[in-house]
């Protein structure tokens, strides 16, 4: 008799799939109605709180949506594609659905008052992509599996006027935090060399991703790097540079 219970409750746990939540996201049209998980503040969140009808759960970090994906909290997440194949990678439940929801370039934000720094940004990050020194950091990252750096400061000058950097280092491969606790990342190495072109050292702050564009603006941070997009609504507190990546927002669901 107990061998039948095992064999019965083996067999209810195989039918109800183990308790997982049923996908019932299978296209972009599919979102209408749904519970859609963000990170706060991100163009996720700005995209999804557009979808009729659709509930959107904000969370400090993406990889905490997609816990909630898994969980059966949500039932997609919106995010870049970059970080969403990470998620995708480390997690084998998930997927992402081929269609792309929204095209969207990143830049890096400045006080609106900083137009010289603006001004010399923008010249680094146009030698850099002429040199192909910004197609190298995204190579290696995207591409070759880099873990830690693809790029090493050639400018060791002691006395360096420090650039801060604000960013929140949950957004991988352009900000994370490596074993050691460091934070690398294609953002971080292109500010490295960023840095070089304007003799200047590069200090990183960690923050809420919603605080980067704040403490730019209250100039507690020279440059704000985090994979933001340039929006009109970010634009009515900082300025941006030119862009240095076009990205593509994507939505993750359950298997």
């Amino acid at each position: 008799m107990k061998k039948t219970i095992i064999i019965l409750i083996a067999c209810m746990l195989m039918v109800s799939g183990c308790g997982k939540t049923k996908n019932t996201v299978n296209s972009l049209d599919d979102l209408e109605g749904k519970t859609i998980g963000v990170q706060m503040k991100t163009t996720g969140d700005i995209y999804s709180s557009d979808i009729k009808d659709a509930q959107i759960k904000r969370f400090n970090r993406g990889e905490d949506a997609v816990k909630a994906l898994r969980k059966g909290v949500v039932d997609a997440v919106m995010i870049d594609d970059e970080p969403a194949k990470v998620f995708v990678e480390k997690y084998e439940d998930v997927k992402i659905l081929s269609e792309p929801y929204a095209e969207e370039e990143y830049g890096i934000a400045v006080n609106k008052e900083e137009q010289k720094l603006l001004r010399q940004i923008d010249q680094a990050l146009d030698e850099l992509k002429k040199e192909g020194t910004l197609d190298e950091i995204k190579k290696a990252w995207l591409q070759d599996g880099e873990k830690k750096t693809a790029y090493s400061p050639k400018s060791s000058k002691t006395g360096q006027t420090e650039l801060i950097m604000a960013t929140n280092a949950e957004f991988p491969p352009y900000e994370s935090k490596d074993s050691s606790g460091e934070i690398v990342g294609i953002d971080v190495d292109m500010m490295k060399a960023v840095c070089d072109k304007l003799d200047r050292k590069l200090k990183i702050t960690d923050t809420a991703f919603d605080s980067i564009v704040v403490n730019v603006e209250r100039k507690m941070a020279d440059a704000g790097v985090a994979a933001m997009t340039i929006t009109e609504e970010r634009k009515k507190y900082v300025d941006f540079s030119d862009s240095y990546m076009t990205a593509t927002q994507v939505v993750i669901v359950r298997k």
